[in-house]
C-alpha cells in the first residue's frame, strides 16, 4: 500500500512546502482539499494548474485525489450540485488526480429512501462526466451515510465503474461497524482509505496514529489478507482543530506506524 496525507493537516500551506513535507517524511502522494481557502481550488486559473501539476511531477509525489465538498444527497436541485462536481472532475483531470471526493449529506428529516435515491441518480449522472476525463468519483462514508451499509445503498444503484468509495475510518467506527463489514459492503467500489486517530467517541479531535482508540491495525489487517493494494491517506484535521499538534512534526512517527501495522499484517 502507498501512503499519503491530506492538506487538512496543513491548512493553507503552499503546494512547494507541501511536497517538500512528503518528500522529507517519505510520502507517496498528497490529497488536495479543494476549498477557496486552499492554494488548489476549482477557481484555480489554467496556469495554476499547470505549475501544480509540473510542481507535483517534479517532486515525484502524486496527487492522490481531491477532496471536495459535493454533497450528493443533499436536497434541492440537481444541478448546483452536478456542476459542483464538474468543477471538480475538471481540476482532477488539469492535475492528473485520478480521485474526487463527495459527501454524502442528506436531510436527517427526510426519508431515507428519498435521498438514497437523489445521490444515485446525481453520481450516475456525474459519472459519465467522470468517464470522459478519466477520474473516478467516491463517495465518502461521512455524514449521513457514515458506514459501508450505508454507502452502498447509493453505490449499488448506480453501478458505474466510475463511482465508487472512499473509506473514512473514523466514521465507519462511529457507526459501530466492524472493519471487516465495512470492507465486504465496499470492496467492488474501493478507492482509497483515510485514516487517523482519535480519543473517544465524544472526543474527536486528532492525535497521532495509533495514540487513540481507532482500529488502525483491524483495517490495514482486513485489507491485507484481501490483497488490496490501494492508498492508506492520513486525514488529520487540523483544520477543524486549531489546538492540535502541528501536523510537520508527526509525519515522521506517523508513516512508521503505519509501516508497522503494515508489516504486522503482511
Amino acid at each position: 500500500m502507498k501512503l499519503a496525507f491530506s492538506t487538512l493537516g496543513v491548512p493553507g500551506l503552499p503546494v512547494p512546502e507541501v511536497l517538500a513535507l512528503a518528500t522529507a517524511h517519505g510520502y507517496h502522494g498528497v490529497e488536495l482539499r479543494a476549498h477557496p481557502e486552499e492554494p488548489v481550488h476549482p477557481g484555480l486559473a489554467p496556469a495554476g494548474r499547470a505549475e501544480t501539476a509540473a510542481l507535483f511531477r517534479d517532486a515525484g509525489v502524486e496527487v492522490l485525489g481531491l477532496a471536495g465538498y459535493a454533497r450528493v444527497a443533499a436536497p434541492g436541485d440537481d444541478a448546483p450540485v452536478l456542476a459542483e462536481i464538474r468543477d471538480l472532475l475538471r481540476l482532477a483531470h488539469d492535475l492528473g488526480a485520478p480521485f474526487v471526493r463527495v459527501f454524502p449529506g442528506a436531510d436527517p428529516d427526510r426519508p431515507r429512501e428519498e435521498s438514497d435515491a437523489i445521490a444515485a441518480r446525481r453520481l450516475g449522472t456525474a459519472a459519465e462526466d467522470a468517464a470522459a476525463l478519466g477520474v473516478r468519483i467516491l463517495l465518502e462514508t461521512h455524514d449521513s451515510h457514515r458506514t459501508g451499509a450505508d454507502a452502498i445503498r447509493i453505490l449499488g444503484p448506480v453501478g458505474h465503474r466510475q463511482v465508487g468509495a472512499l473509506w473514512d475510518v473514523m466514521h465507519t467506527w462511529l457507526g459501530g461497524e466492524q472493519p471487516s463489514d465495512t470492507f465486504a459492503a465496499l470492496a467492488p467500489h474501493l478507492g482509497y482509505v483515510q485514516v487517523k486517530d482519535i480519543a473517544s467517541a465524544e472526543d474527536t479531535a486528532p492525535l497521532p496514529l495509533g495514540a487513540g482508540v481507532l482500529p488502525l491495525g483491524e483495517c490495514v489487517d482486513v485489507l491485507s489478507r484481501h490483497h488490496w493494494d490501494g492508498w492508506l491517506c492520513w486525514e488529520y484535521e487540523k483544520r477543524w482543530y486549531e489546538g492540535a499538534a502541528p501536523l510537520p512534526g508527526l509525519l515522521d512517527a506517523g508513516r512508521e506506524h503505519l509501516l508497522r501495522v503494515l508489516g504486522e499484517a503482511a
